[in-house]
């Protein structure tokens, strides 16, 4: 069976629990679907029987060794679509994502993602650069997440691009829109980032010694008497859904958050004359507004701006109205 191995040793306070749970609380990259999936494919074993029911109990002591499979997804393909072009020149690109566009192919999205569009665009010289199914791609924006990402179109502009990226030397600022006014009204959201002990799907600020060390800064650039600002967000950091976990996390989700948004934003909004629009907002407002980094090649600084696209415009004319 190919594939990497790792093995999973069961503690006390593990005795009892279901395989999948366990497994899945051990293992924070996989979702607990994907370890059902790897146990009833017999992918996961124990003294070398392979284990196929994911509700057998586990016992102190015992060792699991569970294989991932090789990667066999498809390479993706070219397919036209419309991309807006902020930049671009023959080591890199820089792109301005709008809402809805996938970044690239994953499970649920094979296809229609930014990196068809990009294999479309610059031809086969893509192909290859920083790995084949993620071609070109050093950075990413959630799905619903508005705004500037670089591509690299060589190998040479990837590698220094994602060093760049790993030693915090690109400049990245987020307009954000959150319920309620933050106090301070300026600083940093500092906590680890790691998967959601309760909900699989989820990201959360977890304890020392979990998840990853991630920092957000903030600043309240305005707000809408009480009820809502418009924060400027810097990462030092790029955990997934980071800028989502931390205002959360302290009590200020963004607007229209599907995921990290509560019940009672939408309910303040439904409260106030105007408020159907606001309550009706299907994305996380956030847009990646500025990006600035050094050009791989020329070692010029560039730096791009990207100004609000038309739904958060309309959200902020909303909220004036408050």
């Amino acid at each position: 069976m190919n594939g990497a191995a790792t093995t999973i040793r069961a503690g006390p306070d593990e005795t009892g629990l279901r395989l999948d749970r366990m497994l899945a609380l051990r293992l924070p990259a996989l979702s607990r679907t994907r370890v059902k999936r790897l146990i009833e494919s017999g992918h996961v074993t124990c003294a070398g029987i392979a284990l196929q029911d994911p509700a057998r109990r586990v016992r102190d002591g015992q060792n699991f060794v569970v294989i991932l499979p090789e990667d066999s997804d498809p390479v993706p393909v070219a397919q036209p679509m419309p991309l807006e072009i902020s930049f671009e020149d023959e080591h890199l690109i820089v792109i301005d994502k709008p809402a809805g566009l996938v970044v690239h192919p994953a499970p649920g999205n094979p296809d229609g993602t930014l990196v068809n569009a990009l294999i479309s665009h610059c031809g086969a010289s893509l192909s290859g650069i920083g790995g084949v199914r993620r071609p070109g791609i050093v950075h990413r924006l959630d799905k619903d997440t508005s705004g500037l990402m670089v591509v690299a179109k060589t190998e040479a502009a990837h590698q220094a691009l994602s060093r760049d990226f790993a030693q915090r030397r690109i400049d990245r600022a987020y307009a954000a829109y959150v319920w309620g006014v933050p106090a301070p009204r300026g600083g940093e959201i500092a906590g680890n980032i790691g998967r959601s002990p309760t909900n699989r799907k989820k990201m959360a600020v977890v304890g020392e010694g979990r998840g990853k060390p991630a920092i957000t800064g903030y600043r309240v650039e305005h707000s809408f008497h009480a009820q809502a600002a418009r924060l400027e967000c810097r990462l030092a950091t790029g955990r997934t859904h980071q800028i989502r976990v931390h205002l959360a996390h302290r009590g200020h989700p963004l607007i229209g958050d599907p995921l990290y948004g509560p019940r009672p934003g939408r309910a303040v909004a439904r409260s106030v004359g105007i408020g159907c629009e606001i309550a009706a907002f299907r994305r996380q407002a956030l847009h990646a507004r500025l990006l600035g980094f050094t050009h791989p090649a020329s070692r010029e600084h560039l730096i791009f701006d990207s100004p609000l696209p038309a739904d958060l415009e309309r959200l902020e004319a909303n909220l004036e109205r408050l």
